[in-house]
């Protein structure tokens, strides 16, 4: 099965917000803000959908909660998607998870 697991990642309130070019023209490339004159986007949190590897549905959750203790995100959501899409809430949500609560399976 195909898994994928989204997630909110809070920027650093020392550090500020998040600030990343955008620009049609080099799609899907980094660039460093300093060599481009494109307009900058500022943001305090960037979403995630990850996909995570695993045969069962547990096999699954723990492979997210490792991701999850490497990420400053309290909670995320974990759908099954057979068609491997990266678009946010795609597939069926089969589980979601807050820090303090773990795991809550959906039907």
């Amino acid at each position: 099965m195909s898994y994928y697991l989204e997630y909110v990642v809070p920027a650093d309130p020392d550090e500020g917000k998040f600030e990343f070019p955008v620009s049609e023209e080099q799609r899907g490339y980094t660039v460093p803000l300093s060599e481009t004159d494109a307009d900058v986007i500022s943001t305090d949190n960037l979403p995630v959908r990850s996909e995570v590897f695993g045969a069962s549905l547990a096999e699954a959750k723990e492979a997210a909660e490792s991701i999850l203790s490497h990420s400053k995100a309290d909670q995320a959501r974990l759908f099954d998607d057979p068609d491997d899409s990266m678009q946010p809430g795609a597939g069926t949500l089969v589980a979601t998870y807050t820090e303090t609560g773990g795991w809550q399976d959906h039907e």
